[in-house]
């Protein structure tokens, strides 16, 4: 974990990507920070030991290596204080642990990670907290289901495979005037699209897995609050001892330099691939907040500055009981598209969204609901790629089995 004085943030946001974090003259001019993996660290006498009269007393506190990504996602967030967990799920519970206690009530936007929904539902619950969701289109009206016990409101925008924009500021100025800590998950944004923090909100919370890290193989999450409630996160976090390793910390602040450049690539594809899906006679919804077509276009427009890599359409099918076939049958036509979990990496990545565990939020009627994640192939391999899965969901059997030339989907020899 990491402190940072200057915040403010002076130069572009590529600019703050590419040199956030670490001075290359700290450490003899080389340009990537060295990997620092520690358990122990030795004090220099007695007395040192009994005051703590160092920076570095246990790796779990932190190590040069943890402290330099920290550093450069508090000047990206414009934080007090980050913290690195091992995965964007506990970036979002431990958050809720440091700032909740039994007999509390918090209000979580029905549009969440489904795995915070599960949390929420039976960790929480089980520690005496209750759980409210709310619909993510709320915006000011959240004030009737404020309560005295009110004590946290969670956000996450866009909405997790629906992809709901929420109205930030009007949501952190009720929880404000009710003396609420408002955490918001944006993973999906991230601070180069948008600031949470600027809008209201006291903790920002990133799955690192995704674009920071940015090649599908580290785990990891930061939690990074303002200076309010940057004490109570540090002391949870040093209570719970669960902390990112300097291995990981170093991955992913290499992969944080190109975040930028990898970001246009990713909104370019997308936003290219959802328009070209919204003309369809076959898809009856493009999911997508940067289209004007969606329902909360302009709160996006107004308060982000761009979009990712990540979106949902519903596919037209006429009878309900043919969902599952039809949208297995599409999935199964795919070759570019890999079939699996997580995104931000540079894969495209395609899969069928269960949203039977939503309260308020009812799942599309026109068809299922198909997530892709749009990766750095080229746009028209892509398109063509998609048009083998609407093909195959036309059949009347759809293909059962993997593609004969592409071994593991997604990731085998194109023929």
């Amino acid at each position: 974990m990491a402190d940072n004085d200057d915040i403010s943030p002076a130069l572009g946001p590529n600019t703050q990507l590419v040199r956030a974090g670490y001075d290359p003259f700290d450490y003899h001019g080389f340009i990537n920070p060295p990997v620092i993996r520690a358990s122990t660290v030795l004090f220099p006498n007695a007395e040192a030991i009994e005051k703590h009269e160092q920076k570095y007393t246990y790796a779990t506190r932190g190590t040069p290596t943890t402290d330099a990504l920290c550093d450069a996602i508090n000047k990206l967030e414009g934080a007090a204080g980050t913290i690195l967990v091992p995965s964007g799920l506990a970036a979002v519970t431990i958050a809720f642990l440091a700032y909740l206690s039994p007999g509390d009530h918090a209000l979580i936007v029905d549009s969440v990670y489904g795995n915070v929904r599960h949390f929420c539902d039976t960790m929480l619950a089980r520690f005496g907290v209750e759980v409210e969701y709310y619909d993510p289109s709320i915006g000011a009206a959240i004030e009737a289901h404020f309560r005295p016990n009110t004590k946290l409101v969670h956000l996450e925008a866009p909405g997790s495979n629906t992809f709901e924009i929420q109205d930030v500021p009007a949501i952190t100025a009720v929880a404000q005037r009710h003396g609420a800590i408002t955490t918001m998950d944006n993973t999906w944004a991230t601070p180069l699209y948008f600031r949470p923090l600027d809008f209201g909100v006291d903790v920002s919370i990133q799955a690192s897995t995704k674009y920071p890290a940015g090649h599908a193989d580290v785990l990891m999450g930061t939690i990074s609050a303002n200076a309010k409630h940057w004490k109570r996160l540090r002391q949870a976090n040093g209570a719970l001892g669960i902390c990112g390793t300097a291995d990981d910390a170093y991955q992913v602040l290499r992969g944080l330099r190109t975040m930028g450049v990898r970001l246009e690539r990713h909104q370019k594809n997308a936003l290219d691939i959802a328009t070209w899906l919204e003309a369809r006679d076959d898809v009856a919804r493009v999911l997508h907040p940067a289209l004007p077509s969606f329902p909360g276009h302009d709160i996006w427009k107004r308060d982000f500055k761009g979009a990712s890599g990540v979106f949902s359409f519903v596919l037209s099918v006429e009878r309900p009981e043919d969902f599952k076939a039809k949208a297995q049958a599409f999935l199964n036509g795919l070759s570019l598209f890999g079939l699996g979990y997580s995104w931000g990496g540079f894969p495209s990545l395609a899969l069928e969204v269960d949203l039977s565990d939503r309260i308020l939020l009812k799942p599309p009627e026109e068809g299922p609901l198909l997530r892709l994640q749009i990766g750095f192939e080229d746009a028209a391999d892509l398109k063509a790629d998609l048009e083998k899965g609407f093909a195959a969901a036309k059949r009347p059997d759809g293909p059962l089995g993997v593609p004969a030339d592409v071994s593991p989907r997604g990731l085998g020899p194109l023929m």
